[in-house]
């Protein structure tokens, strides 16, 4: 028998209903403090500072970047604001390692080491702690991923598995995006502009007191961005529109206790191709105690409820007709963690979770999932330990257990040891089992053709029953090093070891349907380089490079009907250079260079490419007083059009050239 919560939300009407009457009723309570930082105190961390940068994902506990072991990399606030970047999947092209390919104007492709597919599923996604991929693909609409940037305080973001902390789907890399304390984001914030492809946008904060170390937050923001274009020109028609808006409290009653709460709504039109229009929207709400007990131990508590919308236009398939498919899915998450200490070489931390998802669906006549309302249920465990083996020398090991509707049990340990050669040099190694179990599109999927006669024959393609697990033993080393007083350089290798990868297998002897198996096994290995250079103390540049292999074949006796193709739609080289300047005290100027290598891809057995492409942004800001800033920021300047993304058919679009000027109000 399944397990429901014990309290269920209404749904999403409810969850806005209480949302807005606690925005009101903040709102009228509230009283305003004017601490905006001002852009002196925004100007860029040094790099002893950026070394010394507190983060959580490698460890789930704060340790400063340099003594992190991982290919973790970390995109501040003040880098997205710097670079122009107007959306999060644009500020992550900060990451050197990462594969960000924009396919139009409202979809990205984002993915680490690899198999960054349109079903790209082997990466995690969270911001402030709320998983954020579906459970239809196990990846993530970046359509609907937004919020104020100004508000983000760091993206961190790991290349490798994070399954003993973080759990399935942290096969190949964690995105961790975390916005400010309410306390950090006092006073009005405004800002509005437009230009070419971002036609027209605004966003608007206002953080004030409630009380006595009780903070909130309110934003909002909007923003319309126009089609791009197909290669032989004609309008694509995938213009799009986007609302969001939201609220955090932060409440410090004690030093031993801090609380959070905090919610958002978005809703978003997409159009596509065929100008048929996509309906994404949802809303959140998310509670968070952190309990701390002494230096060396806290506890933390997380709920979150979740729900999100899909409207999804289908085309006409043979004989099948067109039609809308409808998702809704609620999800209901409960997370806890203890890290402490035991004796002076033994740092602990361990923590349980549970997931309930209800995922709600409309078929449509050519695509359809079932049964068509699925409710699932994620247990999960986690202990880790941090050894120190030596004044210098430590070793970390972990697991977690999880079970899940589809695959009962999964298991995903690893060992993780750190050398500090010195204070500023460290040198790291990992060994990692990871697990992406399946998804709904894996397992559920169907897509009848509309033909006469029974199954198999008239389906053109579905999930496999008997779909389990794909898995990965990664093994990584690197280093880490503030090398100079003025240069910073990090470098990771990696060898993964992938098994039960994704394949598409024919019916014999009718050929149809294709069926969803565990087929492929290979391997894929690489590197990971990025460099920070502080040339003077007014100008700074950073670069970065990645080289991945990918080797995938059929396992022996079995078949793959797009011939291993299906799976990796990737660069093997990418290269990226940046320059940040401030010019004066209140003229900045920032631009980065990236080169991306050939792409290769495929319509199932049929290769194809992407060429490679340089590509280059820039920004002008300039500060008249500190509250007011005016900038000019120039995407994609070195070619009219481009595609980073699709087969090369005529429905394959470019990514064009656009300019959009901001202004940007604080009081």
């Amino acid at each position: 028998m399944k397990m429901r919560p014990i309290v269920c939300l209404a749904g999403a009407a409810k969850l806005q209903s209480a949302f807005l009457l606690l925005l009101c009723a903040t709102r009228l309570c509230a009283q305003t403090n004017l601490t905006e930082k001002s852009p002196e105190q925004l100007k860029k961390l040094s790099l002893e500072e950026l070394m010394n940068l507190d983060v959580t994902s490698v460890a789930r506990r704060a340790e400063p970047l340099r003594q992190a072991p991982s290919a973790i990399q970390v995109v501040t606030g003040d880098d997205i604001r710097r670079t122009g970047a107007s959306s999060i999947p644009e500020a992550l092209r900060l990451a050197d390692n990462l594969e960000v390919a924009q396919k139009n104007s409202h979809d990205w492709g984002i993915s680490a080491r690899g198999f960054n597919t349109d079903l790209a599923n082997k990466l995690l996604v969270l911001i402030d702690g709320r998983t954020v991929y579906t459970p239809l693909f196990s990846g993530v609409f970046w359509g609907a991923q937004d919020y104020l940037l100004e508000d983000i305080d760091r993206i961190e973001v790991i290349s490798g598995p994070g399954g003993t902390l973080w759990g399935a789907n942290a096969v190949n890399g964690v995105i961790n995006i975390t916005t400010k304390s309410a306390k950090d984001t006092q006073g009005f914030f405004l800002e509005t502009g437009g230009g070419s492809s971002l036609q027209d946008f605004a966003g608007m904060r206002y953080g004030s007191t409630l009380a006595s170390n009780v903070y909130l937050r309110v934003y909002g923001k909007y923003q319309d961005r126009a089609s791009e274009d197909l290669l032989n020109g004609k309008n694509a028609g995938d213009d799009w529109r986007m609302g969001q808006g939201g609220f955090r409290i932060d409440a410090e009653r004690s030093d031993q206790n801090k609380l959070t709460l905090q919610g958002d709504l978005y809703d978003s039109d997409e159009n596509d191709l065929t100008r048929k229009v996509s309906k994404m929207s949802g809303g959140n709400l998310l509670g968070r105690w952190i309990h701390t007990i002494s230096e060396e131990s806290d506890t933390s508590l997380q709920l979150y409820y979740d729900h999100t919308h899909l409207g999804s236009p289908k085309p006409k398939v043979l004989l099948e007709p067109a039609g809308n498919l409808k998702d809704d899915l609620d999800t209901y998450d409960l997370d806890f963690q203890h890290r402490f200490g035991l004796g002076e070489h033994h740092q602990f931390v361990w923590g349980f979770g549970y997931r309930f998802t209800h995922d709600s669906l409309q078929n449509a006549p050519s695509v359809a999932f079932l049964p068509p309302q699925l409710d699932h249920n994620l247990f999960s465990a986690f202990v880790q330990d941090e050894i120190r083996l030596a004044t210098n020398l430590s070793l970390t090991l972990g697991t977690k257990v999880e079970h899940n509707d589809y695959t009962g049990f999964e298991l995903e340990p690893s060992g993780r040891l750190q050398w500090n050669v010195t204070q500023k040099h460290m040198l790291w190694s990992a060994v990692s089992r990871a697990v992406r179990t399946p998804s709904r599109i894996d397992r559920d999927l169907r897509e009848p053709t509309g033909l006469p006669g029974p199954l198999p024959n008239s389906i053109l393609s579905g999930g496999g029953p008997n779909y389990v697990s794909e898995t990965v033993i990664a093994y990584e080393a690197g280093y880490r090093a503030q090398v100079a007083t003025n240069v910073s350089a990090s470098v990771s290798l990696f060898y993964n070891d992938y098994d039960h990868v994704r394949s598409t297998t024919i019916t014999l002897p009718f050929i149809f349907p294709l069926v969803f198996h565990n087929n492929l096994e290979g391997r894929t290995y690489g590197l990971e380089l990025s460099a920070t250079w502080q040339v003077l103390d007014w100008w700074r540049l950073h670069v970065g490079y990645d080289l991945l292999k990918e080797d995938l074949r059929v396992k022996p006796g079995q078949v793959d009907a797009s011939h291993t193709l299906n799976e990796t739609a990737d660069p093997q080289q990418q290269f990226s250079f940046r320059s940040s300047m401030d010019l004066s005290a209140q003229v900045e100027l920032d631009a980065g260079l990236r080169w991306v290598d050939t792409l290769h891809n495929n319509n199932l057995a049929t290769p194809g490419t992407v060429p490679s492409y340089f590509e280059m942004d820039a920004r002008l800001g300039w500060h008249p007083s500190k509250s007011l800033e005016f900038s000019l920021v120039g995407q994609n300047l070195l070619h009219s059009q481009h595609p980073e993304y699709g087969f090369p058919t005529a429905s394959r679009e470019g990514i064009e050239r656009s300019v959009y000027g901001k202004v940007t109000l604080r009081f």
